[in-house]
């Protein structure tokens, strides 16, 4: 009777309130099929190699493996904080880390809002094909490509610099320039890109606010003010504070394949740092050592940040 009670009180049948986690997985098996690439990347090249963090505890030595060498305990983090130029690299990170969140960040925002208020949407979509693709070209192309138009002999730069009779510079090769360079070419290359999660945030937001806001004689400007920008707060916020976990990135593959000796003493980040001392000199536990410690200061920025936001906004990430 209780049985009966249940199903008719409830609308749902005890069999069905019973079924485990089986038959689920084998209703959407297809899903789960999907997550399997991509956990088993995870395992591979992110789990995988964690054991590989004791070589910074360890005197580590290719012959002798990593279970095999001896231990040295916190040497090595020692000597990075004692290391002057380990300082000098980390404000190197930091100053352009910023920079670039401080103009790449808003830049996507801005994009979206912009794109969102054209009306041809044949037009929009070739804005957005074109903004995108230079995402998906690496830093090694858009390298090549940055030569050939800075460079005062033959590149756009050098021809524009003859035609109007000025002195043309190397830009690659002063500190100031470069990172102009830095900044131009990062938003470049992942405005499009950063505005697809901002326009998918767009699109979801109902259409009778605006509506409402027509009719009370609101333009396009209180229109984007008042009702698209908190509509998207949700998504900004989550963002912001994602992006600040790679603070100390920098970009790699940006600045390895653009700077010189020249602007190394100001172009030189941590993890340029780390590839010379670890795969160059082959300073395998201190680079370790690095790497750690530019991890766990990540980690502290994103929940430090994440608090921050949640403080501030009521909306936090975790």
């Amino acid at each position: 009777m209780s049985v009966v009670n249940e199903q008719v009180g409830l609308g749902i049948p005890t069999s069905r309130k019973k079924a485990g986690l089986l038959p689920k997985v084998m209703k959407q098996k297809f899903l789960f099929l999907l997550l399997i690439p991509g956990m088993i990347y995870f395992l591979v090249f992110k789990y995988g190699p964690m054991y590989g963090i004791l070589i910074a505890f360890k005197d580590y030595s290719p012959a002798d493996g990593v279970f095999g060498s001896p231990w040295v305990g916190f040497k090595y983090f020692r000597e990075m904080l004692e290391m002057k130029y380990f300082w000098t690299v980390t404000l190197n990170t930091l100053k352009i880390s910023i920079l670039k969140i401080a103009i790449g960040f808003p830049a996507p925002i801005i994009f979206a809002l912009l794109l969102n208020e054209l009306v041809s949407n044949k037009f929009r979509r070739i804005v957005q094909t074109i903004s995108y693709l230079p995402h998906f070209l690496s830093w090694i192309i858009v390298a090549g490509l940055i030569f050939q138009l800075v460079s005062p002999r033959y590149g756009l730069y050098g021809l524009i610099s003859d035609a109007f009779g000025w002195q043309p510079r190397i830009l690659l090769g002063n500190a100031d320039s470069f990172l102009q360079i830095l900044l131009v070419s990062n938003v470049w290359k992942e405005i499009g890109y950063g505005s697809i999660i901002y326009l998918a945030a767009i699109a979801g937001i109902n259409s009778d606010m605006y509506e409402s806001a027509v009719i009370d004689g609101a333009g396009k400007f209180k229109q984007c003010i008042y009702i698209t920008l908190p509509s998207i707060l949700p998504t900004i916020c989550m963002l912001f504070v994602l992006g600040l976990g790679g603070i100390l990135d920098g970009g790699f593959d940006q600045i390895f394949n653009l700077y010189n000796s020249i602007v190394m003493p100001s172009a030189d980040i941590i993890d340029t740092f780390v590839y010379r001392v670890g795969l160059v000199d082959m300073q395998y536990s201190f680079s370790t050592a690095v790497g750690i410690a530019k991890s766990v200061i990540a980690l502290i920025l994103v929940l430090f940040s994440n608090w921050i936001v949640g403080k501030l906004s009521n909306y936090t990430v975790f």
